[in-house]
């Protein structure tokens, strides 16, 4: 078989054009339309002014297509995009032959990572004015993801009390091995000396901060102990919500919310959905959230705003027994309860649990449930009997239990894993998202919006490709 000549002192008849070395359906020109789309108001919402007088600069949408194609294919580090913009073709492309450092590229994020959520909800609105997304409901889930932290650093306040005693006896050591003896001291600190006491500090100010129970980091204060599939990992709890696409989009979903939010999920719920609403620029008809973020509080908030929320209640299992108090029914009239074996529970009087919040009590004559052939099943209160404490939103609970024993509940209710899960194990996996680069809960954050920006552009650019293109 012949074989093809092959040199690299091949010279061009005519020079070559960047624009011919690019597929027209390559992805890489999605993002640059879709940044030069951007309009003025748009760019002074990231706080830019295009047309503002001073030296020459790089185009802010330049160093805004780098990081976002950067993002979408994996490079997230700044010595990295500056390297992909000297030689990878499409960077180069987007750039227009330009190669800005990796100093540029990081004071450019560094200045404007608090506005990567405009630019997620940015995509948002784009597939919506498409017609793209299915608003018959939605996914909302967290996933956990490693931190720039070691958990060699992660100490109690015990611990910390012990490293200061080391450090300081290590200062102490090291300013003695340093005497001048009497010549002219150095004008600065030795390397040793300077780390130990930056560290010294670093722990004093994590001892005023830290509770007797509370453990801290001390490469990143911000991130957490948090308990995982594959055992315990030291960062974020980063959330999302998704929502599908049409299926004349050729499917996919989108994500419409993304945060790093508390330790568990319960306390993200309202706000979640309440930002995929503004970004959406209105409701789906119902959201679909596993049992971590199930409580009580967050069925009654849900209600008073009108959202359908179809998510499983963690205590199914404790529910099966017939004796839960789930299966004791409420008489208005006289504000009572009624066993299964027709015992009758009478108010006792209000109590406050530990949130502040009232909780009924209502309890059955002790006698009764002592003679009845049920009595250490039911209850193994010899001296009182049944209790019942009844919290200010078990309304709500029952209603949502009732709900979800229907069977389109549970129809609708099965489509969440295939709407949601896939999307982290996107990031995690085709765009690296494994772990964060940043440190702190800002700019975490920050970076937790641009991997959810570039997998809504992986879409956005899948559906462009095939529908526009």
């Amino acid at each position: 078989m012949p074989v093809r000549p092959h040199t690299r002192d091949q010279a061009w008849l005519l020079p070559p054009r960047l624009e011919d070395m690019i597929p027209p359906e390559h992805p890489v020109r999605f993002v640059g339309t879709f940044i030069d789309e951007i309009d003025l108001p748009g760019w002074r919402d990231f706080g830019i002014e295009p047309e503002a007088l001073g030296a020459p600069s790089y185009a802010p949408r330049l160093l805004l297509g780098v990081w976002c194609y950067g993002f979408m294919v994996g490079i997230r580090s700044c010595r990295r995009l500056e390297a992909a913009c000297r030689d990878n073709l499409a960077f180069l492309w987007l750039t227009g032959l330009q190669t800005p450092d990796h100093n540029t590229l990081w004071r450019f994020y560094l200045a404007h990572r608090g506005e990567m959520r405009k630019l997620l909800k940015r995509t948002v609105r784009t597939a919506v004015k498409a017609g793209l997304i299915d608003l018959a409901f939605q996914a909302v889930d967290g996933s956990k993801v490693g931190g720039n932290a070691s958990r060699d650093q992660l100490y109690t306040a015990e611990g910390l009390r012990r490293l200061l005693e080391r450090t300081e006896q290590a200062i102490a050591d090291l300013e003695a091995q340093n005497q001048t003896g009497g010549e002219p001291v150095l004008p600065e600190l030795p390397k040793k000396l300077r780390e130990k006491t930056a560290l010294r500090e670093k722990v004093r100010q994590a001892l005023e901060e830290i509770s007797e129970e509370e453990r801290v980091n001390l490469t990143d204060k911000d991130a957490v102990l948090l308990k995982a599939r594959g055992g315990y990992v030291l960062g974020y709890n980063a959330q999302a919500v998704a929502s599908p696409l049409k299926r004349e989009a050729g499917g996919g979903h989108l994500v419409t919310a993304a945060a790093v939010g508390e330790r568990y999920d319960q306390a993200e719920l309202l706000e979640m959905l309440e930002a995929a609403e503004e970004n959406l620029g209105e409701a789906p008809e119902c959201s679909l959230a596993d049992a971590g973020y199930h409580s009580a509080e967050n069925l009654a908030l849900c209600e008073a705003e009108g959202r359908t929320v179809l998510m499983p209640d963690p205590l199914d299992r404790t529910l099966a027994n017939p004796y839960h108090k789930a299966n004791f029914i409420y008489d208005t009239e006289s504000d009572s309860y009624v066993c299964p074996e027709g015992q009758t529970l009478k108010f006792q009087g209000i109590k406050h649990d530990r949130k502040g919040q009232p909780v009924r009590r209502y309890r059955a004559v002790a006698s009764v449930c002592r003679a009845c052939p049920l009595f250490g099943t039911c209850t193994k209160n010899y001296r009182h009997g049944r209790t019942l404490e009844v919290g200010p939103h078990d309304d709500a609970l029952r209603r949502q239990r009732a709900r979800m024993a229907t069977e389109a509940a549970q129809a609708t209710y099965s489509l969440r894993k295939q709407v949601i899960e896939p999307i982290f194990g996107v990031v995690k996996e085709q765009l690296d998202g494994r772990r964060f680069l940043l440190r702190g809960q800002e700019n975490v954050d920050a970076e937790w919006n641009l991997l959810s920006v570039a997998f809504n552009l992986r879409t956005l650019a899948r559906v462009w490709r095939t529908r526009f293109a």
